[in-house]
């Protein structure tokens, strides 16, 4: 029997905000709530049609572990749904959309939501092991010395909480190490990346300016003086070429080329949407953004080029749609730096890489730049980890229809190596 044909009825995200700016005090569980619940209200779709929820985070909650069962018991969502997380760090909202495409393909439901969230404002912050330590023991001495005696020996710095490391277990090394260390391999110039930079946020401002983004994106408003948030606020609506080329080095302060603005920033918000089968969604007379005509993910190894993920997962889903490069109305890639984008687009378009790294015999191709990220990325638009692949496959299903419809690709790549890719298929 052939599998159903899964729609993306509808696609929601917040407003995506700076670390410290305008959630400073709200969890990534409030952020996810509030998508959630505006979504099933713009969808139309009642709550008990939905059979499932998948939802992820990046950034762990101590208090909020599952924050897929959280978001159900905390919305209008009946509390017998199916629920439960994902964590794919940057794609894991890509996940949580296989999880509940899969679903849907073999039966198991007709109607799910998946989406993230993340809050790099609220983040877990923890004690030094000796402390850790020290704390069981009182925890379990039954007398004041001996909850005291658990206390010696430690120094002043086993006292200074730690937070979440930025380094990969793997490597040791940061995020934007791994992005520099992709810029120099590759010969990927510091002028290239504050182009691609530029031209991400001034696509991102004419993007509010001429109205497609308030389609898609929910006003919050923020306890407790409940002030209204309406747009991303890492824009730079002004942004200015000469401006980037003045900014120093983030990660090698003598030979680096990636800088705070060739980068993603820290950035809180969420982002879902709502699938069903295409079969079900006509039959209730909704409308339907587009079907997922494909999905892949790959992995590699970190010590290489660790943020090469869409230069893998691509010819994946592009083999499993039955496309080609070529076929593509528009290419939306996540840009975590704008060297790993360059990186991964002179990949696509090399045979050397198609040949040794892929086994295949000829590369992808070119991508025509007035198809790719048309509406502005991740750098400019902001990287809430786990809410960025909803926001990327709610934004350019949209785009497509505004476009008269065709094929589009969504990529990311993601921290240890991983990548995804996703054709997509506007109704």
């Amino acid at each position: 029997m052939a599998k159903p044909r899964v729609a993306i009825v509808a696609g929601l995200r917040t407003p995506f905000c700076k670390q410290a700016s305008a959630y400073q005090d709200m969890t990534a569980l409030d952020l996810g709530r509030i998508v959630v619940r505006e979504l099933l209200e713009r969808s139309g779709v009642p709550p008990h049609a939905v059979q499932q929820l998948v939802f992820g985070q990046v950034v762990p909650s101590v208090n909020a572990p599952n924050i897929a069962r959280e978001i159900v018991l905390g919305t209008e969502l009946p509390r017998d749904i199916e629920a439960y997380s994902v964590s794919r760090a940057c794609a894991t909202s890509y996940q949580a959309a296989a999880c509940v495409a899969e679903a849907i393909e073999v039966g198991q439901i007709d109607c799910g939501i998946a989406g993230g969230a993340d809050s790099a404002s609220v983040v877990p912050i923890t004690v030094t092991r000796r402390l850790q330590k020290a704390l069981l023991l009182a925890s379990k001495a039954r007398s004041v010395p001996e909850r005291l005696k658990a206390f010696q020996g430690l120094s002043p710095a086993d006292l200074l909480p730690e937070p979440p490391s930025p380094t990969e277990p793997s490597t040791g090394l940061t995020m934007g190490e791994s992005a520099e260390k992709m810029a120099k391999e590759n010969r990927i110039s510091r002028a290239d990346q504050d182009a691609i930079a530029h031209r991400s946020h001034s696509r991102a401002a004419a993007a509010w300016a001429d109205g497609r983004f308030g389609e898609e994106v929910t006003p919050v408003y923020v306890p407790p003086k409940y002030d209204v948030v309406v747009e991303d606020n890492v824009i730079r609506r002004d942004s200015d070429p000469a401006s980037y080329g003045k900014l120093k080095p983030a990660f090698d302060r003598r030979h680096g080329t990636i800088t705070a603005g060739n980068s993603s920033p820290l950035t809180d918000g969420a982002a879902a949407v709502l699938l069903m089968s295409e079969e079900k969604a006509r039959a209730e007379g909704l409308e339907v953004l587009g079907t997922i005509r494909s999905f892949a993910f790959a992995a590699l190894d970190p010590d290489g080029q660790m943020l090469m993920g869409p230069a893998y997962a691509t010819p994946k889903a592009l083999d499993r749609a039955g496309v080609t490069l070529k076929d593509l109305t528009l290419v939306d890639m996540h840009e975590a730096f704008a060297a790993q984008v360059l990186s991964n687009l002179q990949a696509f378009s090399s045979r050397t890489f198609a040949e040794e790294q892929l086994g295949r015999a000829a590369p992808l191709g070119e991508v025509d730049m007035d198809r790719f990220n048309v509406s502005g990325g991740s750098i400019a638009i902001g990287h809430p980890f786990a809410a960025t692949g909803a926001r990327q496959l709610t934004q350019t299903l949209r785009e497509l229809k505004r476009r008269g419809g065709g094929l589009a690709l969504c990529t990311a790549c993601a921290a240890g190596g991983l990548g995804s890719a996703f054709v997509l298929e506007a109704a």
